[in-house]
């Protein structure tokens, strides 16, 4: 008999990803959500799932097995009905721990850079024969999956920091069993749950630490709270970055079409070309190059992987290339934001006018000294509407709304302003904007259509050019 699986909340990237992943291995699979938009909806429809918008138990039916997304509050219909019920649930950290994690646990970490890292990995032991199971929290630019159930030991998972479920506040990344692990670069983020700097990297620390002497941490040092935490590793240590690192990357040249950076490590040389954007990207790859180097594979198999990797949906996705260029990036806190800019920067000689959401833990007060200058090569900055967070009930929050985001950035910045009104956002874009500036889209959400209407706008202004 056919068993059945329902998603709480499938129109997440992993969710939908992981879903798929089931699909395919025979499973009936259905799933609900507040609402949904493409391309989750796309993927869902052209891969025959069912799912329904709303929270509905009559039409979740009885399922062999429920994953509980975070977006189910503690008063979801759904989820009470499958505790009512009895109906065996997991958070999906759990499910990937129990179906898609293999005996060599590969597990992207850090701040910055781990749902790039782990896609590309994934993407260098696939195309090298590995067949790893895999999962990360992105589209590729290509039909490449974001979950895949391989036949291989190998797992390769993109290791979150964010707590597992409303009951579960541990880091997803406690359930992977990781074995090898790549950690990008560290500074305080999730203000939310990791309420001081010392316990977000605590959550690293206790990582790395229960890595088996038997296992590998490849460490990205260019990040001073790298190269602290990895003392408390048991487990072999490689290390990569832009000197006093086993794996050094230099001499990193930029253009519209990619990079080229060569990596040297002892008295071996390779240059290493990607289609991917930005100078933090070389660090990313050099990471990605390392461990795969480490595991037994051929560089010159692993350079050619990395060549044919097109890169992710929202990472400095290119939307609009014409006199104006628009970019989206999931660049959702001042950090990030602030690497973005940096990179645009060199890449256009006008104007960069930003439009700037931030996650969940940068409306924390206690993240407003992260702001400042993060937004100094933004020419201009634009809050809209903060999306609305799906909270519990129960859970008191402070945070910050748009207009309180904007003053932040003001105090350090000339030109940062609040619109509140989607159509007044894609307005002030199309009269702001001129030959030779760029728009980026920078937050973890999806800016209900504004980035689709500024498209629209500017591809209709600039028609005759």
């Amino acid at each position: 008999m056919t068993k059945h699986i329902h998603f709480i909340g499938i129109c997440g990237v992993a969710m939908s990803a992981l879903a798929i992943a089931f699909q395919k291995q025979g499973w009936r699979v259905s799933g609900s959500d507040a609402g949904f938009y493409p391309p989750i909806s796309t993927l869902l429809r052209e891969h025959g799932i069912y799912f329904y918008p709303g929270w509905h138990p009559e039409k979740m039916g009885a399922p062999n097995l429920a994953v509980v997304g975070n977006v189910a509050a503690s008063h979801n219909p759904e989820w009470l009905a499958v505790q009512k019920n009895n109906i065996p649930y997991r958070s999906y950290p759990e499910v990937i721990a129990e179906y898609v994690v293999k005996a060599n646990s590969i597990v992207a970490a850090g701040t910055y850079g781990k749902t790039t890292t782990s896609a590309l990995l994934s993407w260098v032991l696939a195309a090298n024969g590995r067949d790893p199971s895999y999962m990360f929290g992105g589209l590729a630019l290509n039909d490449f999956p974001a979950a895949h159930m391989g036949g291989s030991g190998w797992s390769v998972l993109e290791g979150d920091e964010y707590k597992t479920a409303r009951w579960d506040n541990r880091p997803k990344f406690a359930h992977y069993r990781t074995t090898h692990l790549l950690l990008t670069a560290l500074s305080w983020d999730h203000a939310d749950l990791y309420p001081t700097e010392e316990s977000y990297f605590a959550a690293f620390r206790n990582l790395i630490a229960q890595i088996p002497p038997s296992g590998l941490v490849v460490a990205g040092v260019n990040s001073g709270p790298v190269r602290s935490l990895i003392k408390h590793a048991q487990a072999r240590t490689v290390t990569y970055g832009q000197a006093a690192a086993d794996y050094v990357y230099s001499n990193v040249s930029q253009s519209a079409s990619g990079l080229e950076f060569t990596v040297t490590r002892g008295q071996a040389a390779d240059r290493i070309t990607s289609p991917l954007l930005g100078d933090y990207q070389a660090e990313n790859i050099t990471g990605v190059f390392a461990l795969a180097s480490e595991t037994g594979l051929p560089p010159a198999k692993i350079i050619t992987a990395i060549a044919s990797f097109p890169g992710l949906k929202r990472r400095l996705e290119r939307r609009l290339a014409g006199p104006v260029a628009v970019f989206d990036d999931i660049a959702h806190s001042p950090a990030k934001a602030k690497a973005v800019f940096s990179t645009l920067r060199q890449l256009y000689p006008g104007k960069i006018i930003a439009v700037f959401e931030p996650n969940t833990g940068n409306r924390r007060p206690a993240a407003a000294p992260g702001y400042e200058a993060a937004f100094q090569e933004a020419d201009e900055v634009i809050v809209p509407k903060l999306t609305a967070l799906k909270r519990d009930p129960n859970e008191a929050e402070e945070a910050y709304d748009g207009g309180d985001i904007a003053r932040i950035i003001g105090e350090t910045h000339p030109s940062a302003r609040y619109i509140p009104n989607d159509p007044d956002v894609v307005a002030a874009l199309r009269k702001t904007a001129s030959p030779g500036d760029v728009i980026v889209f920078a937050g973890s959400h999806g800016f209900r259509g504004m980035i689709e209407g500024t498209v629209r706008a500017l591809a209709e202004l600039y028609s005759n050019l």
